[in-house]
């Protein structure tokens, strides 16, 4: 079995109209929401034996500040084909994987992470936080699949379930959806 990580970047500064946008930086909110995600994840009872991250400001930003909050030093591998990537990129990224790890965590970006999820769940109507997926993946939100697969070559669309699923305002209702 194997166990996928998927973690959105924090919110991002738009403020900054002339800064290019892989090089946007969180702003107020996500650095709060960057922090409380980033201790959440690190206390959950896994090892992560590999993080994967797109390269941009904001998601460096994240897993930066979600480490100090949680006191760890974790090993980042940058790629920047994860950078705005579509599903199917990052599925490819997954399946090439060398050394087969057991557990994989990979920050990036929407749409890319949430058609991800699309892609390996099973929509069978069987699983809530599917639905709650469906409704948005908002950014700093974390999920957990499980795959039955003994290789992550073996990555197939429908092949996983979604066992958690922890978005920032689950965990103070302050970073909860802004008011319109």
């Amino acid at each position: 079995m194997k166990t996928l990580g998927i973690w959105r970047h924090a919110k991002s500064d738009w403020n900054d109209r002339a800064a290019r946008d892989f090089d946007r930086p969180l702003n107020k909110r996500g650095l709060k929401g960057a922090a409380i995600m980033g201790l959440h994840i690190a206390q959950q009872p896994i090892y992560w034996e590999r993080i994967i991250a797109s390269p941009a400001v904001r998601v460096a930003q994240t897993i930066e500040l979600g480490a100090q909050a949680a006191k760890i030093n974790p090993q980042v591998r940058w790629d920047r084909r994860i950078y705005l990537a579509s599903s199917a990129t990052l599925i490819d990224l997954l399946r090439e994987q060398e050394g087969d790890p057991t557990t994989i965590l990979m920050v990036g970006h929407n749409p890319g992470l949430e058609d991800l999820i699309f892609d390996l769940v099973p929509d069978d109507g069987s699983n809530p936080l599917r639905d709650i997926v469906e409704e948005k993946f908002p950014t700093a939100a974390f999920a957990k699949l499980e795959l039955d697969i003994a290789t992550w070559s073996e990555l197939e669309d429908g092949g996983a379930r979604l066992v958690q699923l922890t978005r920032p305002r689950d965990l103070d209702s302050e970073l909860g959806p802004e008011p319109a």
